[in-house]
């Protein structure tokens, strides 16, 4: 009888502690917690994803697709009590970093998870490094816990799946001819596909960060960012796409200098010219002058009063000379 009181307080002390101690529970200020009831996610009465401004971004089809519902999201706090027939699902929301070439389900892959292969416009064969920043969403966490099997992996594939079709069909602007007087040589390298994408990486990243909006939506992890950092030809076409950029560059660099010049010219003959008009200019006023007041001489003191003002400025001219040359008349 004894055996028998120690085995239930026994069974007693264990269910106290399995259900009721371990029954309490809290929620880190980085974490969103899904309670489920037998198996069932605790949902928001007739509420899905469709009724989110996370899924504005899907076309009508994705919204047949990635419906999901509802979900009550228990907050950052606690102690909280679930009772035995309740399970509760935490999850982490801080913001993860990982390498584009990343691949959850296989090491291996992408040149051991470092590289990303890629094909270009012009079946360029090319490598991409960079990283892209990511979180769980708390607005769609039963796609993330219940509705993908490995979020992860989806939302890896989904990222470099948009990446490729957008470095396979990338082309960069043209340049005008009228304002490049290089422009045959522009064209040639921004024909060159590698060339394009270097110059237009920041476009690139912004383009991804567009079309990854509705990854929220589609499996419960929002791409909060993504930076691609390099972007590297096979060995066999580097050399010759260096000599390409460099002879572009001296070319460029030439046709800046020869510019630059001409500017420098076209500024000193303009600057000469308009010397020369001031001096032309103070002449012209200068003898307007000297006209004036000889017509005003004329009419005060007649003729007489003129031929005193012709000799003054003779002997003023003659005071101011070296040798006289006279020829004698015959």
């Amino acid at each position: 009888m004894d055996y028998f009181i120690y085995i239930l307080m026994g069974i007693g002390v264990y269910i106290f502690f399995k259900y009721i101690v371990r029954g309490f529970y809290i929620v880190n200020q980085n974490e969103r917690a899904v309670k489920t009831v037998f198996g069932k996610a605790q949902r928001i009465a007739g509420k899905t994803t469709l009724d989110d401004p996370i899924s504005e971004g899907l076309d009508e089809s994705e919204r047949l697709r990635y419906t999901y519902p509802m979900v009550k999201v228990i907050m950052p706090g606690g102690p909280y009590f679930k009772f035995p027939w309740q399970r509760v699902y935490k999850v982490s929301i801080a913001i993860e970093t990982a390498n584009m070439a990343y691949d959850p389900e296989n090491p291996k892959a992408n040149h051991n998870n470092m590289v990303l292969d890629a094909v270009t416009k012009d079946q360029l064969n090319i490598g991409l490094t960079g990283q892209i920043r990511y979180r769980v969403s708390d607005r769609n966490l039963y796609a993330y816990i219940f509705g993908v099997k490995n979020p992860i992996a989806y939302i890896m594939g989904y990222f470099v799946s948009v990446l490729r079709e957008r470095i396979a069909n990338f082309e960069g602007q043209a340049p005008e001819e009228d304002s490049d007087p290089d422009s045959g040589m522009s064209k040639m390298v921004q024909g060159i596909s590698i060339n394009d994408l270097r110059k237009n990486l920041r476009d690139l990243n912004d383009h991804m960060d567009h079309e990854c909006r509705v990854s929220a939506a589609r499996y419960g992890v929002a791409l909060e960012a993504s930076l691609i950092t390099g972007i590297d030809p096979p060995e066999e076409v580097e050399s010759a796409l260096a000599a390409i950029n460099t002879a572009h560059n001296q070319v460029s660099s030439d046709i800046s200098l020869a510019q630059a010049s001409a500017d420098q010219r076209i500024v000193e003959s303009k600057r000469a010219v308009e010397i020369e008009t001031l001096k032309a200019q103070g002449e012209i006023e200068t003898l307007e002058k000297l006209s004036s007041e000889l017509n005003s001489l004329k009419k005060k003191g007649g003729k007489e009063a003129l031929d005193v003002y012709v000799r003054n400025i003779k002997l003023a001219l003659l005071d101011q000379t070296t040798r006289i040359v006279r020829r004698q008349r015959q």
